[in-house]
């Protein structure tokens, strides 16, 4: 797969120069790290919040820092968590004396890194929580189910509280409150290539697909014939209802999410079936996205994620930044 870098080791590190100079007046770097935080970080009586992981996930997730999202996203190398040593950078980098929340997706190494860090920031008298994100419902026990696309609403419900003013334990709960209540699942038409290896992490025919992929290049749960758009879409929706509690007047967010190399004009294609689907059950969807918001390089397909809502995670959806 021929990829547009200059050299394997270089990847990251480039990337988060490009973004910053592209974005000067809202961005800036910490030097020595793969770490981007806020312009103005950190801003004075605001909680902060730092996500991140392995890159190759863009936007996710230094694309999410900004006014009303993350204060600080660390970029570990491709499909790699970033170390414990840069994660605390970034806390210190942000924190203003009202805390710091960490928003980790449920990876071994994405976890115990955060752990790690979050640890040696409170021998630094600074006060960390955590939240885990595990929305993918393709892995049947949900204390093993990765954090995906569902990572990006908290994000935005998170970072929408926290502008607000509220306090640490408040943006806590109120995130906590997202990742409980939101389910995604994938599919995949095509693998991805993690530069590092130069081959695909599977292969597929031309009449197959994945079903339940995650967004690290690894293969689903099931292999399928493919299948057209309205069938796809009516399964993934199908594995994420089956594992929520929503009834007749449910009000949710939908979110359709590219994989990297899936056209716009598929995911509305998608995103049209979905909304019939659950209008037909009688679910009101007050919010839709659609588009890339965490994606596995140039793998082509989509996720689905429905977010439950209740009254003050819609307020703050619809009042946040996208």
């Amino acid at each position: 797969m021929k990829k547009l870098i200059n050299g394997v080791d270089q990847i990251v590190s480039e990337m988060v120069e490009g973004l910053v100079a592209a974005h000067p007046d809202k961005l800036r770097a910490i030097e020595n790290t793969n770490v981007i935080v806020r312009a103005d970080a950190p801003v004075q009586g605001k909680v902060a919040l730092i996500s991140g992981g392995g890159s190759g996930h863009e936007p996710a997730h230094a694309g999410y820092v900004g006014e009303g999202l993350l204060d600080a996203a660390v970029s570990g190398e491709v499909f790699t968590s970033p170390t414990p040593d840069q994660v605390l950078e970034a806390i210190k980098a942000v924190d203003s004396g009202s805390g710091v929340l960490l928003i980790v997706k449920n990876y071994s190494g994405d976890v115990m890194n955060f752990d790690m860090a979050a640890d040696l920031a409170e021998a630094e008298d600074i006060t960390v929580k955590q939240v885990v994100i595990r929305d993918d419902v393709a892995i049947s026990n949900p204390e093993d189910r990765r954090g995906v696309a569902g990572t990006t609403l908290v994000h935005m419900i998170a970072g929408a509280a926290a502008a607000e003013g509220k306090s640490l334990d408040e943006v806590e709960t109120i995130a906590q409150g997202v990742a409980d209540n939101v389910r995604s699942m994938g599919v995949s038409l095509s693998p991805c290539t993690v530069p590092a290896s130069g081959k695909p992490g599977f292969t597929l025919d031309e009449n197959e697909m994945e079903i339940g992929t995650g967004i690290h290049g690894e293969q689903g749960v099931e292999r399928r014939e493919l299948m057209q758009a309205d069938a796809v879409t009516e399964e993934l929706v199908q594995h994420v209802l089956d594992d929520m509690h929503l009834n007749d007047g449910s009000e949710v967010a939908l979110m359709i999410n590219g994989q990297g190399a899936t056209p716009l004009m598929e995911l509305y294609i998608v995103a049209r079936k979905a909304m019939h689907l659950l209008k037909d059950r009688g679910i009101h969807v007050k919010k839709t996205f659609v588009g890339e918001y965490m994606t596995s390089l140039e793998m082509t397909g989509c996720s689905v994620t429905i977010l439950n809502l209740d009254e003050e995670r819609k307020r703050l959806l619809l009042s946040g930044r996208e």
